[in-house]
């Protein structure tokens, strides 16, 4: 599947069938069940947290500090090669 830019990591995702991103909520950011690893060199390709992505990963487990929410990592030209790791467990 090609991703279109604009289109959230999330629903990439989930539309590539890729295993462990739950996405429980669809993409509202009102759950912790999308939790993905940002690999270094990228952080500040995808954008800052927002204060409700800050919140949500409250309830996800094992945060770090390159922890994203997928939903809220919109596609752009800049995120070509972009590599995320996915935790253990989204429960």
């Amino acid at each position: 599947m090609t991703l279109k830019t604009g289109m959230s990591v999330m629903e990439g995702a989930v539309k590539s069938g890729v295993p462990g991103i739950d996405a429980d909520c669809g993409g509202a950011c009102a759950c912790a069940t999308c939790h993905v690893y940002i690999e270094d060199g990228w952080l500040e390709k995808t954008g800052a947290r927002t204060a409700m992505e800050t919140s949500m990963l409250d309830f996800a487990e094992n945060v770090q500090a390159n922890s994203r929410l997928s939903c809220q990592i919109k596609i752009t030209d800049d995120l070509d090669g972009l590599v995320v790791r996915m935790p253990e467990s989204q429960h």
